[in-house]
């Protein structure tokens, strides 16, 4: 019986987590181990497997592993262990088989590589036990395919297993060595994580730097020592004022355009031109290198972490891409930042490190733990704050985050810190540009606009993300001509940026440097700074003007920025917000003191002390930024850390609070999501946030899951062959797992088995000796799975699914290995939210509902996410529905169950 169910989306399944589009023997691999090629060159001969937990279970595969509890074992650090020689024998050591020590040539598991074609039947035998006895238990697995999620359980036993059987082989002084060692990778990844980053964080910085600064001029070889790789400030190291350097050459004076006028233009034709070269550079780059490359990165690095797997997203082009385009993107002029995508370049960094390493890079839950710390070490070298990164990681991407990763997270942290201070890329002592401190507090009266600040961020918050989805949907719809040209969408977005930045002189400088400005003091501003960037002025009227070009420069910035993020090019959101709210803080700031300069004599302003400024402009502009950001990202005590850390101001922190507060609630008013997870729903990743408490549809889980009749099971009493089996797999629609029961007439679940392993069970049964391996880029650790038979099975070869005694290994091949026969089960009365917190706090990728022991649905992870994120509002529509669908069935067919949600109607077996 074999009937198709259409889901909500291209990628939903009844019986897995989507439908299949190819093959996965082509396909299957760890997870980023396809991403040393370029996207566009990226071929079929990916890796198959991940390392298998469970041991070999006979044909050339080591010993299988027994769940079994194991008797205590005296102390591996008693003093005779500790004197005891690893390569001695021990009777005091036991194997965690119970068949380890065992001869090989047993008759039925051969443990000789040469004896491999003795049968595809992995039985193993318990001492004073059944036949059956090893195949319990969750089964073997292959691997992941691309698009899919993980089992956070099965990982985990995994690397109990790992550990038990090092600790049970390994006595003795070697024996505890060889522990240390083990437990050392996790710490060497971090460090050399941590350096690695740091180094790419100072590349990035100075290259971006120069571009952006080669915009308006160029350093020429001079008697002050300029260069032309020095961007503007190190070619005018140690002068106050511009007119003082003679080697920095703006682009008037170098093709010698004596007017102003023409030198204007001139000027402005240079700037617009080598934004939008440098914009169509970096679209270009991703566009034929690598694709995951574009964006910030951090949504899907959310959904990884989350437990989803996204092939050639973390590699070697994906990382070479991303750091070269955003020197490119940042240079251009663009409303966006680097902040964001650095957490994606500090991923990819600790993806690759860790690839020599089998007990991190072929566990995908530890790899997700080590994933975690390196995004801490990205915002750490983004903000200059280790704090505030690893708070950052908990708050906003981690899905699992126990105590272990959060000293990782910081241990990985402060290392790209302290890399990135020893560099000094500025020669200033600071991480970040815009590092400042300050001196003076604040008064009562201030709250007042502090309040209005943390308002005005949580409206830019909401305004941003529903324009921002607007206009992405708008990129992808039919309705946009340039929908299949994106480096042209890139083109128009740049010509447009360029033209508004260069007329407003806010808008002109660099992002960075605009915030370094409007976070400073006045009084500790160069009067070069203050000559291109007016923000000081002493009368009224010069105040009033500064007002409204600040106003001016936040909307244009904002309006801009919506349409900046999502273009496909490197960019982030993070730094265009701490401008935007820099901007209109500052602002605020300079009304504020102009009104209490114009009226010191107030009661309200009593509190200031005469001869000393009373208003500070620069911390408005820190707590709009940090307003600003709360607003789009939703975050709140790692944004206050991060802020604190980069002004050092300590009294500043109750203001900060207060606004970022303020902005989340106006903020979560607006939209319910952040930025990050609206742009992780709009892409449909299948996202289940284990932190959210919001109630989902009150529906019975009969109303959602995909009912037994519309599944594709395998009976295990009908007589399956090899062909059988692969006809079943050939059929559309190509189901990504199958339940096992035991009749269709009575369909007692015995277990759950996934395409890729049934796949590839397959073709090692049927495969020819001297074929070629279809997994020829597998690493050592589970190259056992590469053994052929010298007398492959046919097609005609029974297949069973259930112990049996009577069958020949020879001439059948058991599947139960690789069947997982404790699947999570959930009564098929239950009520849906039972079956979404077990989603969300257990990192399941499917979930079976019996009644009696007997199949009644399925349930998958995008089924969970469609009925509670992918709908949105629309659940109560088709809550009403269903109830009337229920009494509509009741009346026709005398019964009370509805067809469900995500179920269509049934096709009759075959």
């Amino acid at each position: 019986m074999s009937t198709s169910v259409p889901g909500p989306s291209e990628s939903h399944n009844s019986a897995g987590e989507g439908s299949s589009t190819s093959e996965p023997l082509d396909i299957l691999t760890d997870e980023y181990h396809s991403d040393d090629l370029p996207a566009a060159n990226q071929g079929h001969g990916d890796t198959l497997l991940s390392n298998d937990p469970l041991g070999d279970l006979g044909n050339g595969f080591v010993a299988p592993t027994s769940f079994k509890r194991k008797p205590k074992h005296q102390s591996r650090f008693s003093l005779s262990n500790l004197l005891t020689s690893s390569s001695t024998p021990s009777t005091r050591s036991v194997s965690p088989f119970p068949r380890a020590n065992h001869h090989r040539n047993d008759s039925n598991i051969s443990l000789n590589h040469n004896a491999a074609q003795s049968n595809g039947d992995f039985n193993g035998t318990k001492e004073g036990g059944p036949l059956d006895w090893y195949v319990e238990g969750p089964g073997r697995r292959v691997g992941y395919d691309d698009l899919t999620a993980i089992d956070w359980i099965f990982e985990y036993n995994k690397e109990r297993q790992r550990l038990r059987i090092l600790y049970s082989n390994t006595p003795g002084l070697v024996g505890y060595i060889r522990q240390l060692l083990d437990a050392s990778h996790v710490w060497l990844v971090l460090v050399m994580t941590g350096i690695a980053v740091g180094l790419l964080a100072a590349f990035i910085s100075i290259a971006s730097d120069w571009l952006g600064d080669i915009k308006t001029g160029y350093c020429k070889r001079g008697e002050g020592g300029g260069q032309f790789y020095l961007n503007k400030g190190f070619c005018c190291w140690g002068h106050e004022e511009l007119g003082q350097c003679q080697d920095w050459t703006p682009w008037r004076e170098a093709l010698r355009i004596p007017n102003r006028e023409g030198g204007y233009v001139v000027e402005f034709l240079f700037y617009v031109l080598y934004s939008i070269v440098f914009a169509i550079a970096a679209s270009m780059l991703v566009k034929q290198y690598a694709i995951y490359a574009k964006h910030s990165g951090i949504p899907e690095i959310k959904t990884v972490l989350g437990g989803f797997v996204i092939r050639r997203f973390m590699g070697v082009w994906t990382l070479i891409v991303k750091s070269l385009g955003l020197c490119l993107a940042v240079a251009s002029g663009l409303w966006l930042g680097k902040e964001g995508p650095l957490v994606h370049v500090a991923c990819c960094c600790a993806n690759l490190i860790m690839k020599p390493f089998p007990s991190l890079s072929l566990n995908e839950a530890r790899k997700r733990e080590i994933l975690s710390a390196a995004a801490a070490a990205g915002i750490s070298v983004a903000f200059g704050s280790p704090i505030g990164g690893v708070l950052f990681s908990l708050e906003q991407l981690s899905y699992y985050f126990p105590d272990k990763t959060m000293w990782q997270s910081f241990v990985c942290a402060m290392v790209a810190a302290v890399t990135l201070q020893a560099l000094n890329p500025f020669r200033t002592g600071k991480i970040v540009l815009y590092q400042v401190t300050y001196s003076s507090g604040w008064h009562a009266f201030e709250l007042i606009p502090f309040v209005l600040l943390g308002i005005t961020g949580g409206l830019y918050g909401g305004l941003f993300i529903r324009g921002n989805m607007r206009v992405a949907k708008f990129y992808r719809s039919e309705h946009n001509p340039l929908r299949d040209r994106p480096v042209i969408q890139v083109f128009v977005v740049a010509i447009l940026t360029s033209m508004i930045n260069y007329v407003n002189v806010f808008m002109r400088a660099q992002t960075t440097e605009l915030v370094s400005t409007l976070f400073a003091e006045c009084a500790s501003l160069t009067p070069d700074t203050l000559h291109q960037l007016p923000l000081c002025k002493t009368t009224t009227a010069g105040t009033v003007s500064v007002i409204t070009l600040l106003l001016t420069a936040s909307l244009l910035a904002f309006l801009l920025a919506m349409v900046t993020f999502g273009l496909q090019l490197p960019a982030g959101i993070i730094l265009p917000s701490l401008a935007i709210g820099a901007l209109y803080g500052r602002a605020l700031g300079i009304f504020t003191e102009l009104i209490q300069n114009r009226n010191a004599s107030s009661l309200i302003f009593s509190s200031c002390e005469p001869d000393i400024p009373c208003i500070t402009a620069g911390t408005y502009a820190i707590v709009g930024a940090a307003s600003a950001l709360a607003g789009v990202t939703r975050l709140t005590v790692s944004i206050v850390v991060i802020v604190f850390e980069l002004t050092g101001a300590l009294s500043y922190v109750l203001p900060i609070m207060i606004a970022v507060m303020l902005s989340k609630w106006i903020g979560d008013a607006i939209s319910k999501r952040g930025i990050y997870e609206s742009w992780i729903a709009l892409n449909e990743y299948p996202f289940l946030d284990n932190h959210d408490d919001s109630p989902a549809p009150d529906l019975p889980v009969s109303a959602i899951m995909t009912r037994f009749e519309d599944l594709t099971c395998l009976a295990a009493n009908d007589n399956h062959t090899i062909a059988s089996i692969k006809q079943i797999l050939d059929t559309p629609p190509k189901y990504r797992g199958y339940p096992v029961i035991s009749s269709q007439h009575d369909p007692i679940l015995l277990g759950y088995i996934s395409r890729t392993e049934l796949l590839f069970a397959l073709q090692v049964a049927t495969a020819s000796p001297f074929s070629p391996s279809p997994t020829p880029n597998l690493s050592s650790p589970a190259s056992h799975f590469h053994q052929r038979r010298t007398n492959p099975l046919p097609l005609s070869t029974h297949v069973h699914l259930l112990h049996n005694p009577s069958a020949d290994p020879n001439t059948s091949l058991d599947l139960r290995p690789w069947m997982d026969q404790t699947p999570l089960t959930l009564a098929a009365s239950s009520r849906f939210q039972l079956a979404v917190d077990m989603f969300q706090k257990l990192g399941l990728r499917y979930l079976l509902f019996v009644d009696r022991g007997r199949l009644r649905g399925l349930c998958t992870k995008k089924d969970v996410w469609w009925v509670t994120e992918g709908m949105g509002d629309r659940w109560k529509e088709r809550e009403i529905l269903h109830r009337e669908d229920m009494q509509s069935a009741a009346e026709e067919e005398g019964q009370g169950e509805a067809e469900g949600l995500l179920g269509a109607e049934p096709r009759n077996s075959e």
